[in-house]
């Protein structure tokens, strides 16, 4: 199972989210618990990961719970990270809500769940979750943990686009020049593969040429 964020990126989530959250009651314990991460000292990170969880601060749970999840801790376990996870997912933390749904669609209990996947993708991309989005529109395109329903995909793609996810830019774009899921618009089209170009999709330039001489020429809308 893979979980990609780096520790920078534990320490930039930290960062926006501090002024928020209930961890910024011990601001230095969590400074000093992500500085001993972002250096390398992990188990300096798991003890004060694991004081400040002691104390149910959501991030303190999350940060714990990636650690069992990428092997950082001399006994990982999954389960616990799970338990962590759920935890901080119940005090709205959505960073947790779409960890749950990777743990959930990649297996890492065992079987993968489609289903209870998408149940908390759907959670994370209803609390502005862009990667959330991304993930349940995909789903409902492709039909993975759910009937395939392009309007809905549609509809997820649109909300990670908004987000500024430059793959759901051009997916969009094209669901609109084909509609797929939408009503056939070139020129909502074209809207999208100009921000999807602009955001350095290498594919978009050409298209936005292309729906450029349809509409040039008088093709419908």
């Amino acid at each position: 199972m893979q979980y990609p964020m780096n520790r920078m990126a534990v320490i930039a989530l930290w960062l926006a989210l501090a002024p928020f959250s209930p961890a910024a009651a011990a601001p230095d314990a969590m400074e000093q618990a992500l500085g001993a991460y972002a250096s390398g000292d992990l188990k300096a990170a798991a003890r004060g990961f694991t004081a400040l969880s002691a104390q149910r601060l959501p991030l303190a749970d999350y940060n714990l719970a990636m650690m069992h999840l990428r092997g950082e801790l001399p006994r990982p376990n999954p389960r616990e990270a799970k338990r962590l996870l759920e935890r901080a997912a119940a005090q709205g933390f959505v960073s947790a809500e779409f960890a749950l749904g990777q743990l959930h669609e990649q297996g890492a209990l065992g079987k993968p769940d489609l289903r209870l996947a998408m149940r908390w993708f759907a959670a994370a991309a209803a609390h502005g979750s862009v990667d959330a989005q991304m993930a349940i529109a995909t789903a409902f395109y492709l039909g993975r943990g759910a009937p395939a329903d392009m309007a809905q995909a549609a509809h997820w793609y649109r909300e990670a686009a908004k987000g500024g996810d430059v793959g759901a830019q051009y997916l969009l774009a094209s669901m609109y020049e084909t509609g797929l899921g939408l009503p056939t618009d070139l020129r909502l089209a074209r809207y999208w593969y100009d921000i999807a170009a602009r955001n350095g999709d290498e594919a978009a330039p050409a298209k936005r040429r292309e729906l450029d001489e349809r509409l040039s020429v008088g093709e419908p809308s």
